[in-house]
């Protein structure tokens, strides 16, 4: 308030009389001396400082929400502003620097006039001298510069003109009306552009993401997604984030779609409810709506998705090992208003936080994450904009078509290569997944039927339908030797049969936390089991989940990847649906009461073959604080898979080590409590080997 602003009077002094000394000491005195004031203004709750300047209590308001709104896309007006630090800047204004002038005798610049060719058409074109051109004449394009070093061209609807230091300046005197002549039609090269330009957009959402989120899970794990959606929700582009993410958000989009059908210009929505477009309960997505600015018809969708570390339920980090309903996992937000007309909805998306008989453990932060997601898709509403601005709202959406038609084309031309085939994957507790893919050899099209998975699991390894079409989508495009967009065009030539209610396809209220994140795992796995084209992979996340009040973390660890007919497969990657990072051990250690005490690749544990599997990893952290573990992982009892004579990977191991020196070793699913100085041990799996291996 004006109060506050007046309070920082003395600081300004201080600062203005340090910085007045440093020009003095510099030899600049008086009128050559310029101060100017900024503020460093964040809302509270925030970790992102914007810089004002300094001025009246009205201005700098206007100010820091003008450049929040460009910068973020919303305003919090019920948010008190904080004044982070005050920065001076003191200038000495020298004179302008000016060489001679030139002489002011001039013979004649014109060199000629010639035809020259500009676009697609041929102008006669004054050809002229640059050092004979008198200072401040207009020259009106098109024109040619020449000099003895460069030749400058200033094109029809441009003007230069040379000033008397013989500067050349050269403005657009007229407003460019004419779009870039690109037709709905496709065109090969401009399909290239447009597919890249796509992605490009999604990718730019990401990077928002990343640099404003507060959780070190978004910020540091990289553990989100972003994606365009088509006005029916159906994914468009994605950037190269997680595929578990990728092929299912478009059902939240739907969702958003089809419960909210009086969406304006502004809003946002959220949700992560599994049997209503959502995965499972910490993976929230973001959903924008992005309108026609002159019809304001809603034209696309951009949304993000992150994994929060923490939305209620039982346990901290919200992934319990033994959860069997999902009010246990957490609070589910069910297309939910977050922005309206342009105004954060805090109070009340905390109010939801905060509800319950396990509510959310540190609501600051999920409200600073969503903050950062409406960061992101406000990026992208901007790109999108900015495209159509660029080639017209028509174009945009017929490329958009035909994006999702090369798709379509390039998953076709892998069917026609493939033949009938099926596989069953194994699970840990006896339950199982199956898979026949018949095809259609005349229409280039597959049935994907997963009949004869097993019924609805008594726990969590429940995976919402969104969760098998996004493995179906994955394998498919992994397919595809062609650099395109993962997008709902893959699936066109897809008949995905799954049946209900069953293990990937669950009622409510049924526990799911583990099925995006293993169950899925298990179906890439199953897939390609049946296509024959690559070895099992590890065939978990490794999900490790610990916590208390204060802290909650979570990751998935790498393994070894499955060997394929020409490759040996990766160590100590992320395989299939998982896409994240782990954070650095030193970050990891500054923000959580944990050190690392092991990181290492687990040498020989992927299957021997003509090509081996990937090896896994062993990691150790030590906990300093009492916390609860909770680990799912798979892969413990059923090693995954070789292929043509290829061995299998050896299976994960999950392991305690407590502090008097005692050592137990844990199931898959588990929920243990740990004190400080004790620790936990991850054994990751390796991956299948391809072929017989080789006698030496």
């Amino acid at each position: 308030d004006h109060d506050n602003l007046q309070q920082l009077d003395p600081r300004w002094r201080e600062l203005e009389l340090k910085g007045t000394e440093y020009l003095q000491n510099q030899g600049i005195e008086g009128t050559a001396q310029e101060l100017r004031r900024r503020l460093s203004l964040r809302y509270q709750g925030s970790d992102t400082a914007l810089l004002v300047p300094a001025s009246t209590i009205d201005e700098v308001r206007t100010a820091f929400e003008t450049h929040h709104t460009a910068r973020f896309g919303f305003i919090s007006p019920q948010t008190p502003i904080i004044i982070e630090s005050l920065q001076l800047e003191a200038v000495g204004l020298a004179e302008p620097l000016s060489v001679n002038e030139t002489n002011s005798q001039h013979g004649d610049p014109l060199l000629g006039i010639f035809p020259t060719t500009m676009g697609d058409k041929t102008i006669d074109t004054p050809f002229l001298d640059r050092q004979n051109m008198s200072p401040d004449t207009p020259i009106t394009g098109p024109a040619v510069l020449v000099e003895p070093n460069a030749t400058t061209v200033i094109e029809p609807n441009w003007q230069g003109h040379v000033n008397a230091d013989g500067d050349l300046f050269i403005e657009r005197i007229a407003p460019q009306n004419q779009r870039p002549a690109v037709g709905t039609n496709v065109n090969p090269v401009q399909l290239e552009i447009f597919n890249n330009l796509f992605m490009n957009i999604a990718e730019q959402m990401g990077v928002v993401l990343e640099n404003t989120a507060v959780s070190v899970n978004i910020k540091e794990r990289l553990d989100f997604s972003c994606a365009i959606f088509d006005p029916d929700g159906e994914l468009i582009a994605n950037a190269p984030h997680l595929p578990i993410h990728l092929g299912s958000m478009s059902e939240a989009i739907k969702s958003v779609i089809a419960n909210n059908p009086q969406m304006e210009p502004g809003d946002v929505y959220v949700l992560n409810a599994p049997y209503n477009g959502g995965t499972h309960l910490p993976d929230i997505t973001v959903v924008k709506p992005i309108f026609d600015e002159t019809t304001g018809e809603r034209i696309f969708y951009v949304a993000s998705r992150g994994h929060h570390s923490d939305i209620g339920g039982i346990v901290p980090g919200s992934a319990p090992a033994d959860s069997t309903t999902i009010d246990e996992e957490g609070l589910v937000l069910d297309n939910v208003l977050l922005v309206q007309g342009g105004r954060f909805l805090e109070q009340e998306i905390r109010n939801l936080l905060t509800a319950g008989p396990w509510p959310a453990r540190n609501p600051d932060q999920n409200v600073a994450d969503l903050k950062a997601q409406v960061a992101a898709c406000e990026r992208g509403a901007t790109e999108l904009h900015n495209v159509i601005d660029h080639y017209g709202l028509d174009v945009v959406h017929a490329y958009m078509g035909h994006v999702m038609e090369n798709a379509e084309e390039s998953v076709r031309r892998v069917i026609a290569a493939l033949n009938d085939c099926e596989f069953v994957g194994e699970m840990d507790d006896g339950n199982q997944i199956a898979v026949s893919i018949k095809v259609d050899l005349a229409e280039r099209s597959a049935v994907i039927d997963f009949a004869g998975t097993s019924d609805q699991h008594p726990g969590n390894f429940n995976a919402p339908k969104a969760v098998c079409r996004s493995a179906v989508l994955y394998v498919f495009r992994c397919m595809v030797n062609d650099a395109i967009p993962l997008n709902a065009g893959c699936l066109v030539p897809l008949d995905i049969r799954i049946p209900d209610p069953s293990m990937i396809s669950p009622h409510s209220p049924a526990a799911v936390i583990a099925g995006n994140v293993e169950t899925s795992q298990l179906l890439v796995d199953t897939l390609f089991g049946a296509l024959g084209v690559i070895a099992g992979s590890q065939g978990t996340m490794n999900n490790f989940i610990w916590g208390n009040d204060e802290h909650q973390y979570y990751e998935t660890i790498c393994g070894g990847a499955g060997a394929t007919p020409s490759a040996d497969g990766a160590s100590a990657v992320h395989t299939h649906m998982t896409n994240t990072r782990l954070t650095d051990p030193e970050i990891l250690e500054w923000r959580h009461p944990v050190r690392v005490q092991h990181f290492k690749v687990r040498r020989n544990s992927g299957g021997l073959g003509a090509q081996r599997g990937g090896d896994g990893v062993v990691r150790r952290l030590q906990f300093l604080e009492p916390m609860t573990v909770n680990v799912l992982s798979s892969r413990r009892k059923v090693a995954p898979y070789g292929v043509d004579g290829g061995q299998s990977g050896l299976v994960g191991v999950n392991r305690l080590l407590r502090a008097d020196g005692t050592t137990k070793e844990l199931p898959g699913s588990t929920r243990v409590e740990v004190e400080p100085a004790d620790c936990f041990e991850i054994e990751t799996p390796g991956g299948g080997g391809f072929g017989v291996p080789q006698r030496n």
